[in-house]
């Protein structure tokens, strides 16, 4: 059965890390014209990590909102942008067109102040773990996962984290086979027991 092709927002703000999100890209650009993927900002044009490096967003916020998948990386960001009401509104406007929504390391502290994660199991970068619970009392916290997966949404744990959960979301969608084989393509070793966190 051939997959129609599920359109990904990348979501980047100022601060975001940058493996955070072009780890999960690159896994999620394998699978060809599946995950067509734009980057997505409060505002059009570049927006700088934090590392320096630089990404000019597709679409501003207010002109795209119609989305299968919704990215949001972590990074030193995240403490600014839990208290920007305009990420979090839109997070809140797109979630329920979208059919998966997932984080990277700190992005899930995002979506968590943005509601989204109420009720929900979820996990985060261990190094920054007890600042991200602050941002959603009302979620289940693991601490001891690679990434978890709780219905549409994928959390996962710090940087590197993002491509495991990637690929657990390929797999997801498309099964075991597409995904072990988007690992062998990136000659990466795949740590796809969601359960296994040596960082912990």
């Amino acid at each position: 059965m051939t997959t129609p092709p599920l359109r990904v927002a990348a979501v980047v703000f100022p601060g975001f890390e940058v493996l955070d999100l072009f780890g999960p890209i690159e896994m999620l650009w394998m699978p060809k014209d599946v995950f067509p993927i734009s980057i997505v900002a409060e505002r059009r044009g570049e927006v700088a990590s934090a590392q320096g490096v630089k990404v000019i967003a597709d679409y501003a916020f207010s002109e795209a909102t119609e989305f299968d998948i919704v990215l949001v990386p972590g990074g030193r960001g995240t403490r600014t942008e839990v208290s920007n009401p305009v990420i979090l509104d839109w997070l809140r406007l797109v979630e329920p067109r979208a059919r998966f929504v997932a984080s990277i390391c700190t992005g899930s502290a995002l979506l968590a102040k943005a509601g989204l994660l109420d009720g929900q199991r979820a996990t985060s970068n261990k190094n920054a773990f007890d600042w991200v619970v602050t941002q959603g009392p009302h979620v289940h916290w693991v601490r001891e996962a690679r990434w978890i997966e709780d219905g549409k949404y994928f959390t996962s744990s710090g940087v590197s984290a993002g491509m495991d959960m990637a690929l657990g979301l390929i797999e997801r969608i498309l099964g075991r086979e597409s995904s072990a084989q988007v690992a062998r393509w990136a000659e990466y070793t795949w740590h796809s027991d969601s359960t296994q966190d040596p960082f912990a």
